[in-house]
């Protein structure tokens, strides 16, 4: 990738938020979805991050993503909540389904809410993280737009369905697992094929069930389940968690962000547990202090400098990237360019 100058992350933000304030957002709602941008960015994250913001826009414009959330419970049961979307955007549904699920955790020890009719929310940790402050762990789960083939078969009809849980962890940064069931996620496909990168062996076949090192034939093909029938499974059980047991849709009824002629019909489910209720928060935060202590105390394999818990390294990543600025491709850069001519939004270019 050829080297561009940094880009300072709150300019980047304020240029995202005019942005998605332009395509109707309320300006609340549009900080809320150009920060989940941002953030991914400053994990290092950049297949979720602001080289999205034209899909989301476009998607806006078509009328298939509604500018100004209208979600409605149509299940109240205590623990248990149903809300459906009705089109917005899923940031913003997301975003208040956690609160939610954190508010009902606290009244009864578990939380769970199913999120319907939802859309594309970006980055899954972006929402557990909103647990471990709240003295909770999260779990998230969502369907996808199909990516890759069930085990043995060749037809794209299963997607590859991310899943994150995150919890507090002491004197660290929280613990957190945000992984989708194929061997990457598709946006790190597109990303590759923005920096003119072939991708590694392993990651996707083309139309025909061949492998490929070529993102674009990948992207027109398969991507490859991780741990071969293991990550087709859990996909299917995520499908069913986020898409048939929320009401909505699952399998090749989801479409995708870069998709802007079809509703999304994407599910979430959210899943709050309040530690306090299961031991005293202390010994949990110094048992989760214990823990991270000993794998990063494990005697490193040849070549290894340092083992990682998981979420270290994005908490590194975004306390360096805060400093510095963000480093972005240069076709991310000329996207966000002809987005900003077309929204009349040059002047707040952050570059």
């Amino acid at each position: 990738m050829t080297d561009t100058p940094r880009v300072a992350a709150d300019r980047l933000l304020d240029f995202a938020t005019a942005a998605y304030a332009r395509a109707g957002m309320p300006q609340g709602d549009a900080r809320l979805a150009a920060d989940t941008l941002v953030q991914a960015d400053l994990w290092g994250h950049q297949s979720h991050g602001v080289m999205r913001l034209p899909w989301y826009v476009a998607r806006l414009r078509a009328g298939v993503a509604k500018p100004v959330a209208e979600p409605e419970t149509v299940v109240d049961a205590g623990a248990v909540a149903v809300i459906d979307g009705h089109d917005g955007m899923g940031q913003v549904l997301t975003h208040a389904a956690t609160r939610e699920a954190i508010r009902r955790a606290r009244a009864h020890g578990l939380g769970a809410v199913a999120l319907r009719n939802s859309n594309h929310f970006g980055t899954a940790m972006y929402y557990t993280l909103m647990g471990p402050p709240e003295g909770c762990i999260l779990f998230l789960s969502t369907n996808a737009s199909p990516a890759m083939a069930p085990w043995g078969g060749r037809d794209k009809i299963l997607g590859n369905n991310p899943w994150s849980w995150a919890a507090p962890a002491g004197k660290y940064a929280p613990m957190v697992l945000d992984i989708a069931n194929t061997a990457v996620a598709r946006g790190k496909v597109y990303l590759a094929r923005q920096r003119g990168e072939p991708i590694p062996p392993g990651w996707a076949a083309d139309a025909e069930g061949a492998p490929t090192t070529d993102p674009a034939q990948a992207l027109g093909g398969l991507i490859l389940p991780m741990a071969g029938h293991k990550g087709y499974a859990i996909s299917v059980v995520m499908d069913m968690l986020s898409g048939v047991l929320t009401g909505s849709g699952f399998g090749p009824e989801v479409s995708g962000p870069y998709q802007a002629e079809r509703r999304s019909r994407a599910g979430h489910l959210l899943l709050a547990l309040d530690i306090a209720r299961f031991r005293p928060l202390d010994a949990f935060q110094a048992d989760m202090e214990r823990m991270i202590a000993g794998l990063k105390a494990s005697r490193t394999a040849p070549g290894v400098e340092e083992v990682f818990y998981p979420g270290e390294i994005e908490a590194r990543n975004n306390a360096r990237n805060r400093q510095e600025g963000l480093s972005l491709p240069a076709d991310t850069l000329a996207d966000l360019r002809r987005l900003a001519e077309e929204m009349d939004l040059a002047a707040v270019l952050p570059f």
